[in-house]
């Protein structure tokens, strides 16, 4: 069934109204027809599974069937600040973190990032970016679109750290030596609703300023496997290890 994520302004009691893309998709890509049913999410996280009503030329009217209890998110908020990385491999980490997990992004321009963006650049890729988000959220059955924060600088992202539970960086390093700390053990400790930012290098990862900066603001840094990953993996490994820890190890890692 296909999944549309709605502006709360769209909804009116148990009736929806669908404009733009999105109605673009049903009537023209999708074909639907009055009676079909979709599933609308509320960009507050709560789903309803929805039968079509009405299509005129550029809308489309539906009305709630049934409220939807089954929650697909995380048990905990997972923030991927990325160091910008060349050409579209940044839109690979969005695409495949949302479908993961992730609570959101922040881009950061890292000592090491090749590219640089300005700030018309910025505008630009975030429009982007955040149609490429939504759209992998809605095709992972997604409860709710990760934000994609402004892109920062490495004093903008340790103010930024502030606000987490738990910070950590993939420093290749760690993959180097026999005393390190491993992801599972940090992850092994977190509870549900915890905030963690992770900060993910460039294709040269950290500079040593930067990592000796990180450390000396309480980010821990942590070795993503024996192997040295590529930026665009390393975000994937993550999620994807948090995701078996804390939902299918048994269901029972996360502490309450």
């Amino acid at each position: 069934m296909q999944r549309y994520f709605i502006p709360k302004a769209n909804w009116q009691n148990n009736t929806i109204s669908i404009e733009g893309d999105d109605a673009h998709h049903i009537i023209r890509v999708m074909r639907m027809q009055a009676g079909d049913k979709i599933i609308c999410n509320k960009l507050d996280a709560s789903a309803a599974i929805c039968e079509i009503t009405e299509l005129n030329t550029d809308s489309v009217t539906a009305e709630v069937l049934e409220w939807l209890e089954s929650n697909t998110e995380l048990p905990v908020n997972v923030t991927i600040a990325q160091g910008l990385p060349k050409g579209d491999k940044i839109e690979l980490v969005l695409q495949k973190g949302t479908e993961l997990g992730a609570y959101a992004f922040i881009p950061f321009q890292a000592e090491r990032s090749v590219v640089k963006w300005d700030a018309r650049k910025t505008d630009k890729k975030l429009i982007r970016f955040s149609k490429i988000v939504k759209e992998a959220s809605e095709q992972s059955h997604r409860n709710r679109i990760p934000e994609i924060r402004q892109a920062m600088n490495l004093s903008q992202l340790i103010q930024e750290g502030q606000r987490y539970d738990i910070k950590l960086f993939a420093y290749e390093e760690e993959a180097k030596t026999n005393e390190f700390h491993s992801f599972s053990s940090v992850i092994n400790q977190v509870k549900n609703d915890d905030h963690i930012l992770i900060c993910i290098g460039p294709e040269g990862g950290f500079s040593q300023e930067e990592v000796t900066s990180l450390k000396q603001h309480d980010f821990i840094p942590v070795r993503l496997g024996p192997r040295i990953l590529r930026t665009e993996t390393a975000a994937l490994y993550a999620l994807s290890s948090i995701s078996y820890h804390l939902e299918e190890l048994g269901g029972t890692s996360c502490q309450q």
